[in-house]
């Protein structure tokens, strides 16, 4: 049977990250939900910290748009989300519950995910950020957000970190999606090329599996 290219193209998981409180959230909220909203137009897979503020809002977009919304919980179990951390269930087709609290979470949902995508944001916001950075994701800023996002660009002058082309800064949404994901298409071109080229079991061949390891 013949696969449709929609169904070889590759999905990203686009991880937006920002406050969950303080004033950026009432600020950027409209913007959040635009870059959720544009991340799921575009057929990738929004990612977040399964939490409220300005992540909540952009899942909250990705789920209006039609797209696939995954949350990534520091709690170990439904209820623990609900109850102990008091953390929406809305908005998400899955909740991966990983139990490693705040800090382990962020690790976890960066490491799962393609990209980040900072709005606003403080200190958690930075710890995703720089996470991010330092594993050789795609990182995409949305300027004239405040918080976190309006400092980055100060401490990139000042520390100089390594593949600061990664960095890309945008003060339009859905601009910023957009350019998150053309870079994200040319770091895996090689991986396009093969879906392109092969049928929708070309990992079982065995001249791949000869080929690996």
């Amino acid at each position: 049977m013949a696969i449709k290219q929609e169904e070889r193209r590759l999905r990203y998981s686009i991880c937006v990250s920002g406050a969950a409180s303080g004033e950026t959230v009432k600020d950027d909220a409209e913007k959040a939900r635009a870059v959720g909203r544009a991340i799921a137009k575009s057929g990738h897979i929004i990612t977040t910290g399964a939490t409220i503020g300005l992540p909540y809002f952009a899942a909250q977009g990705a789920s209006e748009a039609g797209g696939m919304s995954i949350g990534f919980s520091p709690a170990v179990s439904l209820r623990e989300h609900l109850r102990k951390y008091r953390l929406p269930n809305n908005c998400f087709d899955f909740i991966n519950f990983t139990g490693l609290h705040y800090v382990g979470r962020d690790l976890y949902l960066v490491q799962s995910s393609d990209a980040v995508i900072t709005i606003g944001g403080r200190f958690g916001s930075l710890h995703e950020f720089t996470s991010a950075l330092e594993a050789h994701k795609p990182c995409g800023v949305l300027t004239s957000s405040g918080g976190t996002a309006d400092r980055i660009p100060r401490l990139m002058e000042a520390l100089e970190p390594p593949d600061d082309y990664l960095v890309i800064f945008d003060d339009d949404p859905e601009r910023l999606v957009k350019r998150v994901i053309d870079l994200l298409d040319e770091k895996y071109h090689d991986l396009h090329d093969v879906l392109s080229h092969h049928d929708q079991h070309w990992y079982m061949k065995p001249d791949h599996l000869s080929r690996s390891g």
